[in-house]
Order: structure tokens, then C-alpha cells, then sequence
């Protein structure tokens, strides 16, 4: 199942952020730190590369990130020009403080009266750019939310004399190009449920949490995942909490339910879901999703 969610606001919320890169010295891209590449909007990079606009790139959560995995992204995106990357959570001031002195150090000619620094923030719903906005000018401005795609325009505010930012719309591409990406985003809650089957999202999220993270799931549901698959953590995680149906099946959508809030949370542990080399793996074998489901529309017999 391929996952794909563009809601309709998304095209006019494109169409004002190439406006307004015009204007602007700095884009501050947030980042899931959980899954940095996957939450990375390439309609974003082809903006700012468009304009030649630098980019701080934030990569948020990184309390509930690998650490190991979140330094591994920062050292990749840091070799890459006209980027720099930081590891923080938005929820923290003390993180918060430091990112108009990073976006100063992109832009060094801007930052005074005459010249005051323009940043604008951009990413995917629910990445935390409105907690951004509302720790830096240290007052609730933007409207933050659980749910994808609270905010729906942009909003200019003035930090002090010699800055001023920019809150976007959470924007999503048209297009999601790799299953695995939509499955990631799905979990962390980055798609409207709408566009999910939750016991699908969960079943992923279990495959890929008995191959990297299995101590974790034993640590936190208390049975054995020898020889388990996705569909077994989400029937062990019903069993264990005793999620029934009338009949007595089990509810697997509570499970699936269970199984990704704790995830979300931080509650199984800090995980991530993906790094620079099971990106890398990924890529070398994995087909774009348009390819995979042209392919099975061709299949011999059909």
C-alpha cells in the first residue's frame, strides 16, 4: 500500500513560500531527527536552491532520536554546502536560544538595524515549526497542534530590529516517491490518518523495530519476539494488554494504536527510524512507489 497525502492548501501554501524566498536570507528546515531523510520535503531543497538561500537545518526530537543515528545525520548534512545542522528539541529554550546565532553564521552580511536577518521556517505538518516560533519569541503566536497541517498560512513577526522570521504551512509533496518513506512518516505522525491504515502502519513499524531496535519492544510488552514478524508484535501487544472484541478477537486497531503512540511518545525508547546507511541500503534497492505499482499492473496473466 502506498501512502500519499496532499491536502489541497498545500499547492497555495508552495506557491506563497516560492513568493516569499525571495525576501528571505535564511530557510530554518525542521527535520523529524527521528527520520531526517524521510521528513525532508525536496520541494523545500528546490526552492531554496532555486534562490540560493542557505539552510539551518533543525532537526527536532532529538530526545526521543537514536543519538548514535542523530549524530550520524548531523555529520552528513554538515558536509553539504551552504548547510549547517543542528540537533535540538523546540520544547527547550536553552535549544531554542542558540538557532538565530547558527542562522547569523549563514548569513553574515545581515543582522543589524539597516540589514536586519530574514529567516523563514519550513518543513512537513506536525514537525514542530510552530513550537519553533512560539519558544523563539518566547509567547504562544503560532497555533501548535497533534494533529498534521494545524497551521494553514504564513505568519511574519519581527524577533527584534535586526531580525525577523517566518512560520509556513507544513508542506508535504505531491508525490511520496519510496513506500518505506510513507510508512515512516505515517508512524511519526507527520500524514493525516485519514490517508493510513493504522494496523498497516503498525505492522512496518513492528518489521522494523524487531531489526533494529528488539530489546526495546521485550523491554517495554514483556514477550519473547523470537521469530516474530510485524503482524505477531501487533497480535502480542493485544494480547499483552488484553485489547478483545466482542466474540473475543482481538482489537489489533487498539494494538496498532498502542504500538504507535508509544513510539510517538518516546515511551518504547529513543529510536530512529532510519540512518545515513539504511538510507543508502534502501536506495539501492528499493523502487519509486509509481514504478512499484506500475510494474504489478504489468505483471504476466493480467
Amino acid at each position: 500500500m502506498a501512502i500519499q497525502w496532499f491536502p489541497g492548501h498545500m499547492t497555495s501554501a508552495r506557491k506563497k513560500a516560492a513568493e516569499t524566498m525571495e525576501f528571505i536570507d535564511v530557510v530554518i528546515e525542521v527535520l523529524d531527527a527521528r527520520l531526517p531523510e524521510a521528513s525532508c520535503n525536496p520541494m523545500i531543497n528546490e526552492l531554496r536552491v532555486h534562490r540560493q538561500r542557505p539552510c539551518l537545518k533543525i532537526l527536532n526530537k532529538t530526545d526521543l532520536a537514536d543519538p548514535n543515528a542523530t549524530q550520524a545525520w548531523l555529520n552528513f548534512y554538515n558536509k553539504q554546502t551552504g548547510v549547517k545542522a543542528v540537533a535540538l528539541s523546540c520544547k527547550k529554550p536553552g535549544d531554542v536560544a542558540k538557532v538565530v546565532g547558527l542562522c547569523k553564521t549563514l548569513a553574515p552580511h545581515r543582522g543589524t538595524n539597516l540589514k536586519p536577518l530574514r529567516m523563514m521556517i519550513m518543513g512537513i505538518p506536525n514537525v514542530g515549526k510552530s513550537t519553533l516560533m512560539n519558544a523563539l519569541l518566547n509567547r504562544r503566536v503560532a497555533k501548535v497542534g497533534d494533529e498534521p497541517a494545524v497551521t494553514k498560512s504564513q505568519m511574519r513577526i519581527d524577533l527584534n530590529d535586526q531580525a525577523s522570521i517566518i512560520d509556513t504551512p507544513g508542506m508535504m509533496w505531491p508525490k511520496i516517491q519510496y513506500d518505506s518513506d510513507g510508512f515512516m512518516l505515517a508512524a511519526s505522525h507527520a500524514i493525516g490518518r485519514n490517508a493510513v491504515i493504522d494496523e498497516d502502519v503498525a505492522t512496518f513499524l513492528g518489521n522494523l523495530l524487531l531489526q533494529r531496535y528488539p530489546a526495546l519492544l521485550t523491554a517495554r510488552y514483556k514477550f519473547d519476539v523470537e521469530g516474530m514478524d510485524g503482524v505477531d508484535v501487533v497480535e502480542a501487544v493485544a494480547k499483552r494488554r488484553g485489547y478483545r472484541l466482542k466474540g473475543n478477537d482481538l482489537d489489533l486497531e487498539k494494538a496498532a494504536m498502542t504500538l504507535l503512540t508509544d513510539y510517538r511518545s518516546g515511551a518504547l525508547g529513543r529510536i530512529s527510524l532510519e540512518t545515513p546507511e539504511t538510507r543508502r541500503e534502501m536506495l539501492a534497492v528499493a523502487q519509486p512507489a509509481e514504478e512499484a505499482q506500475a510494474d504489478e499492473e504489468t505483471e504476466p496473466g493480467d
